[in-house]
């Protein structure tokens, strides 16, 4: 079994934002849990370099474009690293390797006589690199970024996407879950009963792109060059990861950018014959406590590299993947993260932890005894849940299943009073615990690798697949190794 997910590829025109980080973080749980399965993972994200907003950010930074996005994308790379993302592949715009794809792609399309040249005017947002039409605008600006549109005129290559769209309509009608949440299929299936025009595909009032292969007084329109970043980072057309990942299981993506990846990105492929994707799968906005979008137009961002500085990362990923119904909008505060990070992770999951160390270490000379799995505790994990969560895409869910499990456990050590207790009783409740933080462990790994990786180490465990997480696995006689406090609580003043 394979599975290929990608993110977006960020736009490195400002400092990367939450956005970013909350979307890698979405697609580094997938990807790691995927792994646990036992599948053959390949995640790809990355950035994407060019456009005219790129060139008017280097202009004012005093750099040249290729300055300025070689600075810019190791922020974004900085970003993968402290926020623990594995994902297999960092892909850049502006390798040749990408360039030769996204130019191999336009000649086959234009080659079938899909592309034509032309003049396009319009209503053009630098911000989104996007022509809206007046109807599109909210109260006369982009609906997006809330900024005047410029009016564009030039020569211009054009895409003849309106011929696609019975197409695109036909395989969203035939695959339910080629948009995910279905509210944004239905909201895909109502805009294509209006009119679907023609689309811009090339720029000639700038040079900052991938230049056009057939004619190099333009260069790609920005979204028919990063588009094909999916492709090209498996090494389209002939490479072994093309042929071994392709198609996309997922594309994760942000809602304002869902018409891109679905009518721009498919028509793409159908005219280029390639298999299309298997799910567009959509995030919510991450708002300030005041309810605004985090934008790093209107200056309304959080650092993700200043906020794994203050704080331990694992706590982070954790408070944003349970505080946010996954495809649902949610809020960020700095006193939401801490009083889960004091509630939750250090009171339930790291207090389990550390009651049944202490006991293993004062009542059985800190080594696992050989016991039995109690049945009841057992019973409480509900694996078959979290595993159905993970396939709808229900993170917060699947977490909160993990977390109601550590829950059960601090209840048992309550009902049992394990201090009150003595031989084979005592053995049998300090192993049931053992055993129960080993599969906590494993289960937490694809959300807090670190956390997961502590647990299973202090009590002298492996790492391990999803097949692990049946209860007797582990042998008695292994020594626990009490570490420091799992998580720190967080005073505030």
């Amino acid at each position: 079994m394979k599975f290929y997910i990608t993110t977006a590829i960020d736009y490195p025109s400002g400092e990367p934002h939450l956005g970013h980080a909350y979307e890698k973080l979405c697609a580094d749980v997938m990807a790691r849990w995927h792994r646990f399965l036992g599948e053959e993972v390949f995640f790809l994200t990355g950035t994407d370099e060019h456009g005219q907003k790129i060139m008017k950010a280097a202009k004012k930074n005093g750099l040249s474009p290729q300055e300025f996005v070689n600075k810019q994308s190791e922020k974004f790379r900085e970003l993968c690293l402290k926020w623990n993302i594995s994902n297999d592949r960092f892909i850049r715009t502006t390798e040749e390797q990408h360039i030769r794809v996204a130019q191999n792609i336009f000649k086959k399309i234009y080659e079938k006589g899909e592309i034509y040249l032309g003049k396009y005017s319009g209503l053009y947002c630098t911000d989104c690199e996007t022509f809206y039409l007046e109807k599109d605008l909210k109260d006369g600006k982009c609906p997006i970024h809330g900024k005047e549109c410029e009016q564009l005129s030039e020569e211009s290559y054009f895409f003849k996407m309106g011929k696609y769209k019975q197409k695109l309509i036909d395989y969203l009608e035939k695959n339910e879950k080629s948009i995910y949440p279905k509210g944004k299929r239905t909201e895909i299936k109502n805009r294509l009963r209006e009119e679907l025009r023609d689309l811009s595909v090339s720029r000639s009032s700038f040079n900052w792109g991938v230049p056009v292969p057939i004619n190099k007084k333009h260069v790609q329109y920005v979204w028919m060059d990063a588009l094909i970043n999916y492709v090209s980072g498996v090494d389209y057309p002939n490479g072994e990861n093309f042929k071994k990942f392709w198609p996309a299981d997922v594309h994760l993506i942000g809602k304002d950018i869902l018409w891109h990846h679905t009518v721009i990105w498919w028509s793409i492929l159908m005219a280029a014959g390639i298999e299309l994707p298997k799910t567009v799968l959509v995030h919510g906005f991450i708002n300030t406590s005041s309810g605004e979008k985090m934008s790093k137009s209107k200056g309304t961002v959080i650092d993700p590299l200043e906020l794994a500085e203050k704080y331990n990362i694992d706590a982070v990923r954790y408070f944003l993947l349970r505080e946010i119904p996954f495809g649902e909008d949610g809020f960020f505060s700095e006193e939401a993260l801490i009083k889960r990070n004091n509630d939750e992770l250090a009171n339930e999951l790291g207090n389990l932890l550390n009651r049944t160390l202490s006991m293993i270490e004062r009542y059985c000379n800190g080594k696992i005894p050989s016991g039995k799995m109690d049945s009841g505790l057992a019973a409480k994990l509900e694996l078959e849940k979290i595993k159905k969560h993970m396939q709808e895409f229900e993170l917060h869910l699947a977490l909160g299943k993990i977390m109601g499990f550590a829950k059960s456990c601090n209840q048992f050590i309550n009902e049992k009073k394990p201090w009150m207790l003595s031989g084979e009783k005592l053995e049998n409740v300090l192993y049931s615990l053992s055993e129960a933080l080993r599969v906590i462990g494993l289960l937490l790994q694809p959300f807090l690798p670190q956390t997961a990786e502590k647990i299973l180490k202090q009590i002298g465990a492996e790492k391990g697949k999803i097949e692990n997480c049946k209860f007797g696995l582990l042998k008695g006689g292994e020594a626990v190794e009490k570490g420091k406090i799992l998580f720190q609580k967080i005073q505030t003043e």
